[in-house]
């Protein structure tokens, strides 16, 4: 069994810290390198505690492309457009990018939008990878099976609460323990950054719709998981809206439909995503959820990583939900 070697741009974070854990028992992947240039030559898991005993890796300044089959980038949004500019990187290397920097659709780039549930074929024929937000794949999970049948008809309307870890590592004034325990509100109300990709994907499948999606995100006061609920006008009946949200997703690896009301902890700490639905009156509510850190990012950066190499989808990703 041929290893795939990877490498880790932008290493101290929490989707790198993320993406380390998964990919050091990956069965046939090999860390070549973690870039992080304010700790080079410290120790992985004295960043990454959680790692304590499962690795001996060091953080390093250096870039050996040549050696690496697949690089993940985890920069800061804006710095991935940087670094490809500033770089030349070799045109086997396939690319993941966790950053938002290439997810719009653009023609001075060619990197594939990475929602497995949107764009599975186009993943496993790519050679890089724009992976999508953690908000934007929780709601895309919850709208894209109307999309397909050109059912989003009126205005969308989402509430969605996400964990402190989807602020990042550095801490700032609305995510620090002292605010954010015990507390809860909202931001970017109307005007989220991901609304671009989400009305890049929705358009994809319904070319004609063009209605607004209202997204209210609130900061929640946990530490990962989103919890999206969304709802819109829907002719049909509950049956006939599951049986198509079942046909959307009967291929997937990772999304499931559920007939009981769900709750956060079946998917923290696993890569799924669950769906639920409930009709009231004209409207269709759906009920999405997923864990920010792993099919939010991390855990479908390797997802996607798996697809490009034509490996099982779900390796390095049998992870048990902290259910309990």
């Amino acid at each position: 069994m041929k290893s795939i070697n990877v490498g880790v741009v932008g290493g101290a974070g929490y989707t790198a810290g993320e993406l380390v854990r998964i990919l050091i028992h990956h069965p046939q992947v090999n860390i070549v390198f973690i870039n992080s240039s304010s700790n080079a030559g410290n120790p992985i898991e004295e960043v990454h505690s959680g790692l304590i005993g499962e690795t001996d890796l060091v953080f390093t300044d250096e870039l050996p492309f040549d050696k690496v089959d697949a690089l993940f980038l985890c920069s800061a949004h804006g710095d991935s457009k940087k670094f490809m500019e500033a770089h030349t990187i070799p045109a086997t290397l396939k690319i993941i990018d966790l950053s938002t920097d290439y997810r719009e659709s653009r023609p001075d780039h060619t990197f594939v939008y990475g929602l497995p549930e949107l764009n599975h074929e186009a993943i496993s024929k790519a050679n890089r990878i724009a992976n999508p937000g953690c908000f934007a794949t929780a709601i895309q999970l919850a709208l894209l099976p109307l999309a397909k049948n050109h059912l989003l008809k009126d205005e969308v309307h989402v509430n969605a609460i996400t964990g402190s870890t989807g602020a990042g590592v550095k801490p700032s004034s609305t995510s620090h323990f002292s605010w954010r325990n015990n507390n809860i509100s909202i931001y970017k109300p109307f005007g989220h950054q991901h609304l671009q990709e989400i009305g890049q994907s929705l358009h994809q499948l319904q070319p004609g719709f063009n209605l607004p999606v209202n997204f209210i995100p609130v900061r929640g006061n946990f530490t990962r998981g989103i919890y999206v609920t969304a709802y819109t006008r829907y002719e049909g009946s509950l049956q006939e809206a599951i049986q198509l949200y079942t046909d959307y997703y009967t291929e997937s690896a990772f999304t499931f439909v559920t007939t009981k009301n769900p709750d956060m902890k079946q998917i923290v700490n696993t890569n799924k995503g669950i769906v639920y639905l409930e009709k009231h009156g004209d409207k269709l509510l759906v009920v999405s959820m997923i864990d920010n850190l792993l099919k939010g990012a991390s855990g479908q950066a390797v997802q996607n990583m798996n697809l490009m190499f034509g490996l099982d989808e779900k390796a390095g990703l049998n992870l048990k939900a902290t259910g309990f």
